[in-house]
């Protein structure tokens, strides 16, 4: 199968008809070309195509579930020019095509107050969607700071969200952008982040004056967001002062932090923490050190040090911290060998197993399974139930299950798309992979990348016969592949299947306009994977 095509900015539904009229005559005519994207996406069809097989194939061949979804589309497209701008306009900051950038704001003014559905601006499109930028690298990666600039200029407002976005990724250049186009408030949290040491001394000095009791307690509060955001940015000198002002309101603090080492050297954990869990502001800033102790050893893989700071500090286990406990699950469900750190959490007992009804966050589950750890499923069962659809009976292998969503013909009998992911889960990136409404498609092919990428591949191969398009642009984040994420997975199982059915080795993802091989050599620095694909490549070159 070839990848899904793009629909021009401007579609028209009689060349989309004329399309499928045409399909359908070289098909009837033999034309191997037009059999061959016939049974690409429909394996089952017979000659002479009729109309509705011809424009269904049409449509998935734009990547929609249907020709009613397609025209659906079309219309919406026609119906909305600002809408279609802004899409241009998040393209044109993606690719830091500035002078487009410019001239969609000079024809369409309105583009720096337009909002999507989730209140997402397109200043919200030149931040990062990653969670560290504090690495200059990742942030010239991930950050668009020209085109920001460009929207600024041209009267778009910056919110409080996207500036507290920026300061949450740690992204030192676009906070300074921010600060030179007097878009920030004179916070102590944004002085901290800005370093600003002469202007958070004289904030203290002016605050030590204060002796009310309510004032002392948002003090606290205000202070304990800024030290810890001094930390995010490295602004070691900032943060001492900050943490001799919380010691001040918080003795204990201090007695706790002597007792450990020292208060340099609390400081200097917390600065090296790039990926430190943002906690709420009333997290006392030792248990926010204690956190960040338990996330560090899970990441670096020290299971002693993990389960010594969960016996010495037994609060993480309460109630009040299950978002915590949620957490420190998360990143082991798409790191890889962390199953033993989930189980010593869960061996401890914490309030996580005993919330009724179970907190919602069984994403949880999506990402053990988006990232090859199906293995760690029937653990996380224990907090959140497996839901009962086709993408989760693919993922977790249940052969059964996923044969009973189907008719005796091959046909999807899915009910509602509601019921079945990514259409039941509201916080289904969809906006990130630019999908549109949830279609039967779009089941189809998140439950082969489940499948493939857990080395179900029977279930694969079943789902590729019925519909599945192994080239779609599904992604753990933005729109790449079921390839690409398996390059950068390191599994070699999931790619040597994706290669021997066809999948395209030349696709490119939406940020990097990179190839899987790209992926593997420059993302995730793995040569034997690179050269896998390379090979493949060549191999196919010389066959054709």
């Amino acid at each position: 199968m070839s990848a899904a095509r793009d629909l021009p900015a401007r579609p028209s539904l009689d060349s989309l008809r004329k399309q499928a009229k045409k399909l359908a005559r070289d098909a009837a005519a033999g034309n191997g070309d037009a059999i061959t994207r016939l049974h690409a996406q429909l394996p089952r069809a017979t000659l002479p195509l009729s109309t509705r097989d011809a424009q269904l194939v049409i449509a998935r061949e734009y990547g929609f579930a249907g020709w009613a979804d397609l025209t659906a589309e079309v219309q919406t497209r026609l119906a909305n020019p600002l809408e279609r701008a802004a899409s241009q306009a998040k393209v044109a900051i993606l690719n830091q095509e500035h002078e487009w950038l410019r001239t969609l704001l000079a024809e369409y003014p309105a583009l720096v107050s337009w909002r999507d559905e989730s209140d997402q601006t397109l200043l919200d499109s030149t931040t990062s969607y990653a969670m560290d930028c504090s690495d200059p690298e990742r942030e010239r990666t991930y950050t668009r700071p020209v085109a920001a600039e460009r929207l600024i200029d041209a009267g778009a407002t910056v919110d409080r969200k996207t500036w507290e976005h920026v300061i949450r990724t740690g992204a030192a250049g676009m906070l300074h952008l921010l600060a030179r186009k007097n878009a920030l408030p004179r916070t102590l949290s944004v002085l901290a982040a800005l370093g600003d040491d002469a202007a958070i001394r004289a904030r203290l000095e002016e605050s030590r004056g204060r002796d009310d009791a309510e004032e002392s307690s948002n003090e606290q509060i205000v202070i304990v967001r800024a030290l810890m955001t001094a930390c995010r940015f490295k602004h070691t000198d900032v943060a001492l002062r900050l943490l001799e002002r919380a010691i001040a309101l918080d003795p204990a603090l201090g007695r706790r932090i002597d007792r450990w080492q020292s208060r340099n050297a609390f400081v200097e954990f917390l600065a090296q923490q790039p990926g430190l869990l943002w906690q709420e502001p009333e997290t006392t800033p030792w248990e926010t050190f204690v956190i960040a102790q338990l996330a560090s050893a899970r990441d670096r893989n020290d299971l002693a040090a993990f389960r010594r700071w969960l016996d010495d500090e037994p609060w993480v286990l309460q109630r009040a911290f299950i978002r915590v406990q949620t957490e420190l699950i998360l990143p082991a469900c798409y790191q890889k060998d962390r199953e033993a750190f989930i189980l010593a959490l869960l061996e401890r007992d914490p309030a996580l197993l005993h919330t009724d009804p179970p907190t919602p966050r069984s994403s949880l589950i999506v990402q053990a399974l988006s990232y090859g750890n199906a293995h760690l499923v029937p653990i996380l069962k224990r907090i959140w139930p497996l839901p009962s659809d086709l993408p989760h009976a693919a993922g977790v292998g249940d052969a059964a299950a996923v044969a009973r969503w189907f008719d005796a013909t091959g046909r999807p009998v899915l009910g509602s798309l509601a019921h079945h992911y990514p259409g039941s889960d509201p916080q289904f990136p969809r906006a990130d992979l630019h999908w549109g409404p949830p279609t039967t498609q779009q089941v189809l092919d998140v439950a082969l990348a489940w499948a493939v990428l857990n080395r179900h591949f029977e279930i694969a191969a079943f789902l590729l016969e019925r519909g599945a398009n192994i080239n779609t642009n599904w992604g753990t984040h933005e729109p790449a592949s079921i390839l690409h994420e398996a390059a950068i997975q390191g599994n070699e199982d999931a790619v040597r299947f994706l290669i021997d059915h066809g999948a395209d080795l030349a696709m490119e993802d939406y940020r990097y306009h990179s190839n899987a091989e790209g992926w593997a050599r420059y993302g995730s620095h793995d040569e034997r994977m690179a050269e896998l694909l390379a090979a493949a490549a060549a191999g196919r070159s010389r066959a054709s």
